[in-house]
């Protein structure tokens, strides 16, 4: 592989905790991206400088990448993803409204933060699961079919919409579960029973 100049030049820095279980994160997935102080990302795996555009490709291909800053290797995935969401959302035709925004910005500091992400995560997964559902019923349909498949009335697109209720009601009743033992818990700590 070749290293390019520029990598060559970055002083290898004692590791912190948060760095080191970053690294070892990085050794783990397949791709590693470096993110400079000057706001560059290189590709260790291409050998190549990469733009936000590349790393959404990334996503979108489902390839396995952390990102880590250059200098102290702190993993940046998150910050990198969040700020592909935002361009997505300030761009085209935006996914979440402002409510919804809002209405997260408000679970961060709150006790149910903890059971929101949960939730949050076993919905979009769930959906994701009906959407690899639909494409696999939809391979070799003419767009004629399509049409009709995607009618609301068909048994089918009623099937898989209901399993999706489901998984969301399966989840919204375990964080609720977790919620009352969390409360009970605490109550009998503080020497109180419901």
């Amino acid at each position: 592989m070749v290293i390019h100049p520029r990598e060559r030049s970055v002083p290898k820095t004692k590791a912190s905790p948060t760095s080191q279980a970053a690294q070892a994160e990085a050794d783990a997935r397949s791709r590693v991206i470096k993110k400079y102080p000057n706001r560059r990302m290189y590709d260790t795996e291409t050998s190549t400088y990469i733009t936000l555009t590349d790393v959404r490709q990334l996503v979108m291909d489902s390839t396995q990448f952390v990102v880590v800053d250059a200098k102290t290797n702190d993993d940046l995935t998150r910050s990198i993803l969040l700020q592909i969401i935002l361009e997505e959302e300030s761009g085209g035709a935006p996914m979440f409204t402002e409510a919804v925004l809002a209405n997260i910005i408000r679970f961060y500091g709150n006790a149910m933060q903890s059971f929101m992400g949960a939730y949050l995560e076993k919905n979009v997964q769930g959906f994701m699961d009906l959407q690899v559902k639909m494409a696999e019923q939809a391979k070799g349909v003419s767009p004629e079919s399509w049409a009709k498949l995607m009618n609301v009335q068909s048994p089918m697109m009623q099937g898989m919409m209901g399993n999706y209720v489901e998984q969301s009601k399966s989840a919204f009743s375990q964080m609720q579960e977790q919620m009352q033992k969390q409360s009970e818990q605490m109550l009998s700590a503080f020497g109180l029973k419901r």
